[in-house]
């Protein structure tokens, strides 16, 4: 990015919004507003597929030469490669490939592949895991070595690209020998995040859920799947307590759970990455 002039680029980022739960909304603002103050790009703009402002009015609006759309979605799936590029024209329906990068008029859209799929997103990982442990050390200071990484995803049989993201990474960070074991874990399919302490190979183990958003899944599903009850998550979200504590024993083992990668403040950096990716590989087309 340094040594492209971005004053001429409107920056959209994407996410899937909810017209049910105003957590959803919250990455998308604080890492827009946080890659707005540094000034890179002419604009930087919030949208959403799900709730206002939406994504294809925001691009309607934007008015400089160039616009770089980056989808703040953990996978390429179905909202990253299928509904937002047709709603954008960036692809027809039914259509197996497109092109990321469109002229219209005096215009060049650019569409990135989504956030969670960057390499970077290793970091963004390893930080959620190390600043849990180093935020509640018990007894002690807890040795990573001495730890079972699980990496949480929702899982689904919609797309089979939903789940490469994070069994990616947890290959990636497995291969550098930093915790005993890294796992992917789903809600929906196999290996399963309720059985997280039967495929652990240590007694401490912390859990880092691979999603966008703190909402439902991530404050109130994994937690009963990881073995709170349900009335006890229920009342700590009544009255704005965390709805897991750290760390907290169930089934024999000791258990860390992160908030999710999403509102990570290292997430700015990837989607900025992002962008500067599809501006540069696709202005080759020019």
């Amino acid at each position: 990015m340094q040594n492209d002039d971005c004053s001429n680029v409107t920056l959209i980022v994407v996410g899937h919004g909810a017209t049910s739960n105003p957590d959803s909304e919250r990455p998308v603002f604080q890492h827009a507003a946080e890659v707005r103050r540094r000034g890179i790009f002419g604009a930087v703009r919030e949208a959403f597929w799900k709730q206002q402002p939406l994504v294809t009015s925001v691009a309607a609006e934007a008015s400089t030469p160039r616009i770089v759309v980056v989808p703040m979605f953990v996978s390429e799936g179905y909202f990253t490669e299928e509904v937002i590029p047709e709603a954008l024209g960036f692809k027809r329906q039914g259509e197996d490939g497109f092109s990321r990068v469109q002229r219209r008029g005096e215009q060049t859209l650019y569409y990135s592949r989504p956030v969670g799929t960057h390499e970077s997103m290793t970091k963004v990982i390893l930080a959620r895991a190390t600043g849990i442990l180093e935020q509640f050390p018990f007894p002690r200071k807890t040795r990573m070595m001495e730890t079972t990484l699980f990496i949480a995803g929702h899982g689904t049989d919609r797309n089979s690209n939903s789940r490469r993201a994070i069994e990616h990474q947890a290959d990636v960070i497995h291969s550098q020998a930093l915790f005993r074991m890294v796992r992917a874990i789903y809600m929906e399919e196999e290996p399963r995040i309720a059985e997280c302490h039967l495929l652990a190979t240590t007694r401490n183990i912390v859990v880092v859920p691979f999603f966008i958003s703190d909402g439902l899944h991530a404050t109130e599903d994994i937690p009963v799947l990881l073995g709170e009850t349900h009335a006890a998550v229920q009342e700590r979200l009544r009255v704005g307590q965390p709805t897991w504590r750290n760390p907290t024993e169930r089934n024999g083992k000791l258990i860390w759970y992160a908030q999710s990668v999403g509102s990570e403040p290292l997430l700015a950096e990837v989607i900025i990455e992002r962008a500067s990716e599809s501006l540069r590989s696709l202005e080759t087309v020019q």
